[in-house]
């Protein structure tokens, strides 16, 4: 039975951890467009999430947590469009640094992890049901 407590927890962390990747990820993708209103300003930068393991003291268990997120330094992109309010003198706007190819990647295999934690407890659920079942 501590199995399956200890199993409920590490999947359950597992799934915050996938969900504020995932929610890290929407938001890359909702700001992928959004640029500077004037020449001075910058675009929206790129977020990344990490994580650590942290012990949870309740079940004795290294879980995974959030670590941080903190922006992406990689450069912006460049676009010709003069006409921007954004626009520097050679009529180049910056660009954020999101590729939407990458975010929708790294949102599939978030969602797969999360599918995969949701598995386990639905398992190990139906393993603690079929215990107490046994046990009437």
């Amino acid at each position: 039975m501590d199995d399956l407590l200890k199993t409920f927890s590490i999947s359950s962390a597992g799934m915050r951890a996938q969900g504020a990747r995932l929610r890290v990820i929407s938001q890359n993708i909702a700001n992928a467009d959004s640029l500077a209103q004037d020449p001075n300003g910058k675009p929206y930068r790129r977020q990344t999430i990490t994580f650590r393991n942290e012990l949870d003291r309740a079940v004795g268990l290294d879980t995974v947590r959030v670590n941080k997120v903190r922006p992406d330094m990689s450069e912006f992109g460049r676009r010709y469009e003069p006409s921007h309010p954004a626009a520097d003198a050679d009529g180049y706007v910056l660009t954020p640094n999101v590729n939407r190819l990458v975010e929708m990647t790294d949102m599939r295999e978030a969602q797969r992890s999360y599918e995969a934690n949701l598995n386990v407890i639905k398992s190990s659920r139906a393993m603690l049901m079929s215990t107490i079942d046994v046990l009437r």
